[in-house]
């Protein structure tokens, strides 16, 4: 099985390849820029599977498409779970949202060997994933939530919420009044209803209010740590693999 990797991260990359080593599958190339790809792919036979980051240094991946006819199976890899995942799924073998998990990427390397016979591409629809990967702020997001305190139901508007978190298997809103409300939902079902313009998935723990953040500071291991203006029962840390697109998120 020809494997390749196009991540601009090279330590994502780097991480990338040994997690499907441990596997047993091997990459036999590591790509990282629009332009990079494009001329591989000129000299190159296709792979048989493309592990695909979404945003690359010089450009969305799509553009590599545009000119390159592509016939590979994609595992598409993203820090941006706001976008529209479930895009990702119908037109392609499988997506891992980042930091990716060992346990996510085996599943995702059986669903493409089970799914695949032998010699069979295939086929990406890039333009119909391409349009909600640029317009994504042009969607209705979700603008209030309802949450039950006693018999009562409480309306909470998201500009609100500084920060949304998991605990215990249970997913709150912690609000800028200083109050956690427990609600009926997930961060994974949240990825698809808050705005990508407003919240920002720092972790797989925690999503936070740009409008809430009071100070960022240099953390351990080239990671950020956030502290909201009222939420401070936890620790906020922005993990490693997205502190490049959280930074970029605050420009």
């Amino acid at each position: 099985m020809n494997v390749i990797i196009i991540e601009d991260e090279k330590p994502a990359a780097r991480r990338l390849s040994r997690l499907l080593a441990e596997q047993g599958v091997e990459v036999s190339t590591m790509l990282h820029s629009v332009n990079e790809s494009i001329e591989w792919f000129k000299n190159n036979p296709q792979p048989d599977l493309i592990f695909l980051d979404i945003q690359l240094s010089d450009g969305l991946s799509f553009e590599i498409f545009d000119v390159v006819d592509v016939k590979s199976a994609i595992i598409f890899t993203t820090a941006f779970d706001e976008y529209a995942l479930q895009a990702f799924k119908l037109n392609s073998i499988d997506y891992l949202l980042k930091p990716i998990d060992d346990e996510d990427l085996e599943k995702a390397v059986k669903k493409y060997q089970n799914f695949k016979p032998e010699n069979q591409k295939i086929s990406v629809d890039f333009n119909d994933i391409k349009k909600l990967l640029v317009d994504p702020l042009e969607r209705e997001y979700k603008k209030r939530f309802t949450v039950k305190v006693g018999q009562h139901l409480k309306i909470i508007n998201a500009d609100d919420v500084e920060c949304f978190y998991s605990e215990n298997k249970g997913t709150y809103a912690a609000t800028s009044d200083g109050r956690n409300y427990l609600l009926d939902t997930t961060l994974e079902q949240l990825d698809e209803e808050l705005s990508p313009k407003i919240f920002f998935r720092v972790s797989r723990k925690f999503y936070v209010n740009v409008s809430h953040i009071n100070d960022i500071i240099s953390y351990t291991n080239s990671r950020l740590q956030i502290k909201m203006k009222r939420f401070s029962e936890q620790e906020i840390i922005v993990s490693r693999e997205r502190v490049k697109d959280f930074k970029l998120w605050l420009e």
